[in-house]
């Protein structure tokens, strides 16, 4: 197929086919971390700007680092040092760095919608880097990636997201990718984390781990946001670990090849034992490799469509 999307703004949109070949994308470019010069000059002399309303590490550094290994020029800017603390709008705030010949915009915003606001406005590719409690679609992306890279592909397997379902926009994208590639889901938490609306989607909803632990072939634990609920949602951290934390008496019901993920950063012992975290199980790092393939192809892909 040939890609023909400008902007990457959320995966509901998507098709099959064109998840599966951004994961081809991505396994291409994997290649290019392997090598002595990890640089290649597929955006050679294209500017992408880092826009992050919302704090991030990890993926504006993966964002960074992906848009130097096609060779773009890359300019990072957080809501704190943009003027946008002056009251300038953040159409306003785009167009300015679009007048400033931006080929690519990575935003990260706490409005849902905030990616495809700017998408319909402007000529530059945008880039959800997650918004609100919405979609954050590259870590779907990434997620895939790496549980197909282990086992051979995604129809037909089990999945269960595990935690802050309500608020989080990575459960929301994966729902969306994996039924797409024909995969099970189970939510698994809290009710008030975990409501059954969420079956609308086409999901399961269960309330007990442990019933679900043994018949998956991948856990997805969310890390609980305390920064976007408020104190009702959440039981208490004691009373989350022991009827929703992998713990290790938990982890027994697991299969042997039951894959373990969390798009971090991690609770060490809430969300999951620290043992667990780093076991042989864990693809918690290989998550973090691939989601720089991932972004490298999301970036030559968007990029290279807005400069036809």
């Amino acid at each position: 197929m040939r890609w023909s999307r400008k902007d990457l703004v959320g995966i509901r949109e998507l098709s099959a086919e064109e998840i599966t070949f951004v994961l081809d994308t991505a396994a291409a470019f994997k290649q290019v971390g392997t090598r002595d010069v990890k640089k290649v000059p597929a955006l050679r002399g294209k500017t992408l700007v880092n826009f992050f309303v919302e704090p991030s590490t990890r993926t504006r550094t993966s964002f960074e680092l992906a848009a130097k290994r096609l060779s773009a020029d890359v300019i990072n800017i957080s809501a704190t040092t943009s003027s946008l603390t002056k009251g300038e709008t953040l159409k306003d705030t785009a167009k300015i760095l679009e007048a400033n010949h931006a080929d690519i915009i990575v935003l990260r915003h706490s409005s849902a919608g905030a990616p495809q606001f700017l998408a319909e406005r402007l000529r530059a590719s945008v880039i959800n880097a997650g918004d609100g409690a919405h979609e954050h679609p590259t870590q779907a992306l990434l997620d895939l990636y790496t549980i197909r890279e282990r086992r051979g592909s995604i129809a037909g397997l089990h999945v269960a997201i595990v935690g802050d379902i309500l608020f989080s926009r990575v459960a929301r994208s994966n729902i969306f990718a994996l039924l797409k590639l024909g995969a099970r889901v189970t939510l698994v938490g809290p009710s008030t984390l975990v409501p059954r609306v969420f079956e609308r989607l086409g999901v399961t909803v269960s309330h007990c781990i442990d019933e679900v632990l043994p018949t998956v072939d991948v856990v997805h634990l969310l890390r609980v946001q305390h920064e976007r609920q408020r104190k009702e949602y959440f039981p208490g951290i004691g009373e989350y670990i022991r009827l929703f934390g992998l713990t290790k008496a938990r982890a027994k019901l697991l299969k042997a090849d039951c894959l373990i993920m969390h798009p971090g950063p991690i609770n060490r012992g809430v969300e999951i034992d620290s043992d667990l975290a780093d076991g042989v199980q864990s693809v918690i790092l290989a998550q973090v490799t691939n989601g720089l393939a991932v972004r490298m192809a999301v970036l030559y892909l968007c990029g290279g469509i807005a400069s036809r």
